[in-house]
């Protein structure tokens, strides 16, 4: 039986070695690679193509949730847990918007990072125990809803890694490094993005990502 091929990714070296000892003692898994920071481990799954990355939500450089949207950007079929201490929903539906299927409490049984790479490896999705798990159906539900409700829907996949990163308080240059663009291109998709949305500055634009859901005050606390 194949193995499924998981990428870790996290900045403290004792999780690392926690996570990678407790996922190869299982049969059906193989850790492939490792990352310190987000933008390691969007280079490491375009190079290693792991069936699973699990990856801590607070990394530097670049952070979990970020790192998600491109992975699965880059290759679609790695499926994401991500590993976060916080059990509010507003992370929750920010970790689903941004493309993961698994959402892991650092503080929940290590039992349930094994339920949770197998679950994202079969298409499925998975929350923690302490986790409200009905955010699953009212995400999948509403999904389309909000997007044509805020008009985000309006802007392209680029467009919407731009505008994530810009009211994450990215800076101009450094989005462009993330994205591998020039700066001028990250200016010419910023003012595409003010004119789709009808909006001026980017204190219109952080307040519309709040009020959409794309970031909230009490997610960067």
């Amino acid at each position: 039986m194949r193995k499924i091929k998981i990428l870790i990714a996290d900045d403290h070296a004792i999780v690392r070695n926690g996570l990678r000892r407790l996922l190869e003692e299982q049969p059906d898994m193989n850790v492939a690679g490792e990352a310190v920071n987000g933008l390691e481990a969007v280079k490491k799954v375009k190079s290693i193509r792991p069936d699973v990355a699990v990856i801590d939500i607070a990394m530097p450089k670049l952070s979990g949730l970020e790192a998600v949207s491109l992975i699965k950007e880059a290759v679609p079929t790695t499926q994401v847990v991500l590993l976060s201490m916080h059990e509010k929903d507003a992370y929750v539906d920010r970790a689903l918007s941004s493309g993961a299927k698994g959402y892991v409490l650092k503080a929940s049984p290590t039992s349930d990072v094994l339920e949770a790479v197998r679950a994202v490896h079969r298409g499925k999705y998975f929350l923690s125990s302490k986790v409200n798990a009905q955010i699953i159906d009212i995400y999948l539900k509403n999904r389309k809803e909000k997007n044509s409700v805020s008009g985000y829907n309006l802007l392209s996949d680029r467009e919407q890694q731009v505008f994530r990163l810009l009211v994450e308080g990215r800076e101009t240059s450094e989005t462009a490094d993330i994205l591998c663009i020039s700066l001028k291109t990250v200016k010419k998709h910023r003012a595409n993005i003010m004119k789709k949305l009808n909006i001026h500055n980017m204190v219109e634009m952080v307040k519309y990502a709040v009020k959409i859901g794309i970031i909230g005050p009490e997610l960067w606390d």
